[in-house]
């Protein structure tokens, strides 16, 4: 471990200003603080964040910053309060531990909801001083060293997996990528060692044989350069083990048939001297097509600065070479704390410029949206992992967005106000549909109306984090306001039945018993099928006694409005089906479409009550390890059948005048009504299709088929499955 005076004299070696009393009252204070405290190395506790400081003092870091690693662990790990260290070292030191202090246990019952709510907390601290974000990613950084210590593989393994998801990409997203590789080498030892080690031995046989091939080209660029009266410094750098399995996973190729292993890095003076620098490569060596990226005009989101080219060298060998400053050299291993790095004995960057990243204002805006820490968690995996694109609004103003976003990601990262009310969208002037992928250079134009709301349906294809959650808030409240609107009518018609006087004050009596916040979430349960309305009744009026003539659940239906195969209503009612729980709601799956006559199961999904499948669905594979949810149920025989249900039909079809009339005659004159159609393939000959029909049972779809398959126009016809 590092003593005082050795951290003290690499601080000053650096930083001749730095307030050498006040780091030294840390070291002491933190060392008294955590006396008698073990890590699972056996080592006193205090060597940990001491080690932290270290650390951030190899990245040149400001005193605050390395007094706060000192201190990072007292208020949460001994007695130590926020008060005393704003008292003993000064309110801004205080309030950077207060940020990065490990946060309380969260009250959860996953792993993964602590780890959300955790991240959530994180995201909030780093918001107010990124300088929170630095000494988090160096406390993770010497735990992972430090991560053999601890004897459960499968405790290690967890570590390693949330380092890899999350305290990595953040270590890229503000442009650390010395401890973005280190910790994502090291968790890739654990989370695959056999992967590891097969990489790490190829490197060692490319270098023995490519030894001489990195020397000559550096020199052969070197020697070229100084003709050109170019001064640069010229070095070699390996890929980092887990950087080469990404890209071996992304493009599914073999180690041997990737060109890019190694890379040459040319480091000059001014800007102007790289874009020479690249045209004399450019001059001399062919270029690799597709394989050239300018970051000096275009920065990454987290600052980095470079001019990527990919070439053919001598021995017919593909290099890639990156050209930069050496300011943008420094940048690109500090990224943002190489602007608290100690320069001149003045920070280059005021804390308020640190809120400038776009994407930490993003992450707080899904910190708002989100209810669910499990939902933040994998929204903002979503924004921290895509690559990007670059696109321009109307007034040429650049936004950054992940790869396949589409004009609805755009429209939210302009304002949430802008994708709530976006009705169509224009790409480079052309209408386009709002699924559409943008491509870098494209220009987006966003259509709104006043009275438009958000799709359901665009969940399905939105990229974003920040435009999902916002996607998914709406239907949470859009769902919410049904179930209130359903659960309300459920109970107001049995008050009605049983002639009492429907009020909210009664039912606001039973909450508690039904473990309600209030009135409305006792009607969001009877909506969705959690709660049943007669036992909330009951619940108010405990000595009432229906009378036998209504004992029936059928009094408490009250059907969604909707179109007939779509509707959910209550079990026990008119719903043909037997072996269900009254009151229970009941949905219609709409991968298989049962009907009466199918062999069917039923599948308890919670919120929904239960959805009703047929036997041979491919979806009920999904619900094989869990046998709880499945209730055998079967169709009532009788003439409560409904009228309608919805049968789906795939259809192959010659692509003739009049073919699509004489399809919907045919189903018209066999009873069937089309509700819904959809072409899924056009060729000159023929056109595939997917048709819903309503019909009353299997009977009548199997009547409806016969009579299309006897139709010259129909090439195929079959009930679809799974679709």
């Amino acid at each position: 471990m590092i003593e005082k005076a050795d951290l003290l004299a690499k601080i000053q070696a650096y930083n001749p200003d730095a307030d050498a009393e006040i780091i030294g009252r840390a070291y002491d204070y933190a060392k008294k603080m955590h006396e008698g405290q073990t890590r699972s190395s056996g080592e006193p506790y205090y060597t940990h964040p001491v080690e932290v400081a270290d650390i951030l003092a190899d990245m040149r870091m400001d005193t605050a910053t390395i007094a706060t690693a000192i201190l990072h662990d007292t208020v949460e790990d001994t007695p130590a309060t926020f008060a005393d260290l704003k008292k003993t070292f000064g309110e801004e030191i205080a309030t950077l531990v207060d940020g990065v202090t490990k946060l309380t246990r969260i009250e959860s019952q996953t792993v993964e909801g602590k780890q959300a709510e955790n991240f959530r907390k994180l995201v909030l601290a780093m918001s107010e001083d990124i300088r929170v974000l630095l000494v988090k990613l160096a406390d993770r950084l010497h735990n992972m060293r430090t991560l053999h210590h601890i004897s459960k593989p499968e405790k290690q393994r967890r570590i390693a997996r949330e380092t890899l998801e999350i305290y990595a990409p953040l270590a890229e997203r503000i442009g650390l990528h010395k401890i973005k590789e280190e910790i994502e080498d090291l968790a890739f030892s654990y989370l695959n060692p056999e992967a590891r080690e097969s990489i790490t031995n190829r490197l060692s046989f490319l270098r023995k044989e490519g030894s001489e091939l990195v020397k000559t080209t550096i020199a052969q660029l070197t020697d070229l350069l100084k003709k050109a009266g170019i001064e640069a410094k010229i070095s070699g750098r390996e890929k980092t083990r887990y950087s080469i399995w990404r890209k071996m996973q992304r493009k599914n190729v073999a180690f041997e048939q990737l060109s890019d292993i190694m890379a040459f890095r040319v480091v000059v003076d001014t800007v102007e001297q790289c874009y020479h620098v690249l045209g004399v490569i450019h001059s001399h060596y062919p270029t690799v097509a597709g394989r050239f990226k300018d970051y000096i005009s275009t920065p990454k989101p987290n600052g980095y600065r470079s001019i990527h080219t990919t070439v053919m060298a001598p021995e017919s060998q593909r290099i890639e070479i990156q050209i930069r400053t050496k300011e943008m050299h420094e940048e690109a291993d500090l990224g943002v704390a190489a602007h608290w790095a100690y320069k001149g004995g003045e920070r280059r960057i005021a804390m308020r410029d640190a809120k400038k990243y776009r994407w930490l204002r993003e992450l707080l805006d899904i910190v708002e949206q989100e209810s669910k820490p499990e939902e933040f968690l994998e929204n903002t995996k979503m924004e921290l992992f895509q690559e990007h694109v670059y696109v321009f609004s109307p007034r040429g103003d650049l936004i950054e967005l992940p790869s396949g976003a589409t004009p609805i990601d755009f429209a939210y990262a302009i304002h949430s106000g802008v994708g709530d009310k976006c009705v169509g969208a224009k790409v480079n002037s052309r209408i386009t549909p709002l699924n559409t992928k943008l491509s870098n250079g494209d220009q987006v134009e966003v259509i709104t109306a006043k009275n438009q709301t958000p799709s359901p349906t665009w969940e399905r294809f939105v990229v974003t984090g920040k435009a999902r959650s916002h996607i998914r808030r709406f239907i949470r409240q859009q769902q919410r306001h049904e179930y209130v609107t359903l659960g309300k009518a459920m109970l107001q018609k049995i008050f009605q039945q049983e002639d009492y006087e429907f009020t909210e004050k009664a039912v606001a009596g039973v909450t508690d018993q039904f473990r309600a916040d209030d009135v409305e979430d006792i009607f969001v349960g009877i909506g969705a099928g959690n709660i049943v309305a007669r036992d909330v009744f009951k619940a108010i009026f405990p000595g009432h006694k229906t009378e036998s003539a209504r004992k029936t659940t059928g009094e408490e239906i009250v059907e969604r409005q909707g179109t007939p195969g779509q509707r959910s209503v209550s079990s026990g009612g008119p719903m043909p089906i037997k072996g269900l729980i009254p009151g229970m709601a009941v949905h219609f799956a709409r991968c298989c479409h049962p009907l009466p006559g199918d062999r069917i199961v039923g599948i308890v999904t919670t919120g929904k009550g239960v959805t009703i499948h047929t036997i041979d669905c491919d979806t009920l594979e999904n619900f094989a390890d869990t046998p709880e949810r499945w209730i055998d149920v079967s169709w009532e025989e009788g003439p409560n059948t409904p009228e309608a249900h919805v049968g789906r039909l795939e259809i192959t079809m010659s692509n003739v005048q009049g073919a699509l009339g004489t399809l919907s005659t045919v189903i018209a004159k066999n009873g069937g009504n089309i509700t819904n159609l959809k072409i899924t393939n056009r060729s000159l000959d023929f056109w595939d299709m997917l048709i819903d029909v309503y019909v009353n049972d299997t009977r009548h779809l199997s009547n409806i088929i016969a009579a299309l398959r006897a139709t010259p126009q129909v090439a195929t016809v079959d009930r679809a499955r799974g679709r």
